[in-house]
């Protein structure tokens, strides 16, 4: 079974080969068909999640299919089409758990941390973690919605954004283009936010109402011009920008984080407390979440762009998801 690992934090992708391991109760073994390259592994590779030990193999945006099944295991079997994301398993006794919030056990299991992820042949998860892949979407189509896919559509979903509502989405790549592709799906009238004008074009095929370039208007009087956004879903990680938007809200209207910026959020107070805006952040989903944004794909035709690189050239696949030349996720194929 080969894999990508990474020894210590910030060194760079090696190639293992090693014997393949076997489901332990509750687990299945999962073999990859294909497996997205997030932001989070760079976070993961640098050494920032402190749970985790090296060596680690990361990836968790993988689709795959069963192959084999552990002790205990019931309505899964070899064959079945998979998807893996983030969120592998959860303690089911804490307030989180209690609540549903199963993402946000405070004892969670994480791909990548707790269980070795998708950047390999095959992967060993508990059942739990699994979700079903419908028969519309390729397994490369699948991938980059185990996250990238169902954050940006949770997010959107369980807003308070109601059909007809102005939405605007910050930043056009990995999230951003499923993000614009969701909103205009969900009936929200869509502004996509970028800079420059290169993917002024792309954001209207993918469903853009609107298009506001950064470098050269004020997004905040743009988008009050447009009567003020409900909701504007931030996916880019450059936190001056984030900040800058925050007046284009309508009164009420919420600015949702899922874009993890290196700086800390500068916020006016005033901003906020002037017209009742709140801030709140998206964090992946279950995987019934995943199920259902992947059903909601098939349905509406949404779809990722996606480039492919086999695993052994992780090395310059993960380079491209790092410099932004990507167009737009980046899946490796074991």
């Amino acid at each position: 079974m080969k894999s990508a690992l990474v020894g210590a934090p910030g060194k760079p992708f090696e190639l293992s080969v090693g014997a393949p391991s076997a489901p332990g109760a509750g687990q299945v073994v999962v073999r990859v068909e294909a497996c997205g390259i997030c932001h989070t592994d760079a976070m993961l590779t640098e050494g920032q999640f402190p749970d985790a030990r090296f060596p680690v193999v990361g990836g968790h945006e993988v689709a795959g299919r069963v192959e084999a099944v552990g002790f205990g295991v019931q309505g899964w079997k070899p064959g079945d089409r998979v998807g893996v994301g983030y969120s592998a398993g959860w303690c089911g006794t804490c307030t989180p758990c209690r609540t549903g919030d199963f993402v946000f056990c405070v004892r969670r299991e994480v791909i990548g941390i707790t269980y070795r992820g998708g950047f390999a042949e095959t992967m060993v998860v508990p059942a739990t973690a699994l979700a079903v892949i419908p028969e519309e979407l390729s397994a490369v189509d699948a991938a980059p919605l185990m996250c990238a896919g169902v954050t940006t559509f949770n997010a959107l979903r369980h807003s308070d954004a109601r059909g007809g509502d102005l939405v605007a989405v910050l930043g056009i790549g990995g999230l951003g283009h499923v993000a614009v592709q969701f909103a205009a799906k969900l009936g929200f009238e869509t502004v996509a936010v970028s800079r420059g004008r290169d993917k002024e074009k792309l954001a209207l095929e993918l469903g853009a109402d609107h298009y506001i370039d950064s470098t050269e208007t004020d997004v905040a009087a743009a988008l009050s011009d447009l009567g003020g956004a409900r909701v504007i879903l931030s996916t880019v990680t450059h936190a001056p920008a984030v900040t800058a938007a925050i007046g284009g809200l309508t009164a009420r209207g919420e600015l949702i984080v899922a874009g993890a910026t290196a700086d800390a959020l500068k916020i006016d107070s005033n901003a906020l407390i002037a017209e009742g805006r709140r801030v709140s952040g998206c964090l992946v989903g279950t995987p019934k979440d995943i199920e259902e944004t992947l059903a909601f794909c098939a349905l509406t035709g949404v779809r990722p762009m996606v480039e492919t690189a086999p695993l052994d050239d992780i090395e310059s696949a993960f380079a491209r998801m790092l410099n932004g030349s990507a167009r737009f996720r980046m899946v490796v194929l074991p």
